[in-house]
């Protein structure tokens, strides 16, 4: 049986190898944003440590943590499940994104410091995904590399958690109401500018890249 699962996703920092608690914490974050662990799922420690190869202290530590970033929810009653996607929850995640993922990203452009290749990348790897998980995944890493430069690690984190709410978000209404083509074709145009350096336009192209989604995804919070 292996010590452990980790996801070919998952963060590591630099020059450090993972430890026991965050390969954990990486491997059921991978399950549920690739749908493997679905919307409403029951998380049960002893079934999650069994998969993964641990003890179950690991997995108790996890889920807290995944509680804390709002993927999972807690209650005393029914236990851990997989967060519920309910359109007043896309709608706030949308919302916070669009307060501060256009200025992260501006700044990422103007410092240089953004990982235009990796943004690349992900980028590839949405438009050759098999289904929308796949794509959450990969749109989820475009995100972050155009957006982790900006020098600001509170912007990150907080970015980093609103993603992880994102994927599950947006796996489900590319289930439903295709868009990625008009999403990728935005995706290139900030990626372009952030390889000139045209914070300006970044910003713009950011915060409408997101109003677009809301737009398309949720029409009646237009009206509001």
């Amino acid at each position: 049986m292996p010590e452990s699962v980790s996801p070919p996703s998952a963060p590591v920092r630099p020059g450090a190898l993972p430890s026991r608690s965050e390969s954990v914490l990486e491997a059921i974050k991978h399950l549920i944003l690739v749908g493997d662990l679905r919307s409403g799922a029951q998380l049960v420690e002893t079934d999650l440590a069994e998969r993964l190869g641990v003890s179950k202290t690991p997995v108790r530590e996890a889920l807290r943590t995944l509680a804390g970033s709002g993927l999972v929810t807690i209650s005393p009653y029914k236990g851990v499940a997989v967060r519920v996607v309910d359109r007043d929850l896309a709608r706030a995640v949308y919302d916070m994104r669009l307060l501060v993922e256009p200025v992260a990203t501006a700044r990422t452009a103007a410092s240089g410091g953004g990982d235009w290749a990796a943004a690349a990348a992900a980028l590839d790897r949405a438009d050759a995904a098999a289904d929308g998980a796949q794509r959450s995944v990969a749109n989820r890493a475009f995100h972050r590399a155009v957006y982790a430069g900006c020098g600001n690690p509170i912007l990150v984190k907080v970015l980093d958690e609103l993603q992880d709410q994102t994927a599950l978000v947006s796996s489900m209404v590319w289930n439903t109401l295709p868009s990625w083509e008009q999403e990728a074709a935005e995706h290139r145009a900030i990626l372009r500018a952030c390889r000139a350096g045209q914070a300006d336009q970044v910003r713009d192209l950011m915060r409408g890249h997101i109003s677009s989604f809301v737009a398309r995804s949720f029409p009646e919070s237009e009206a509001r």
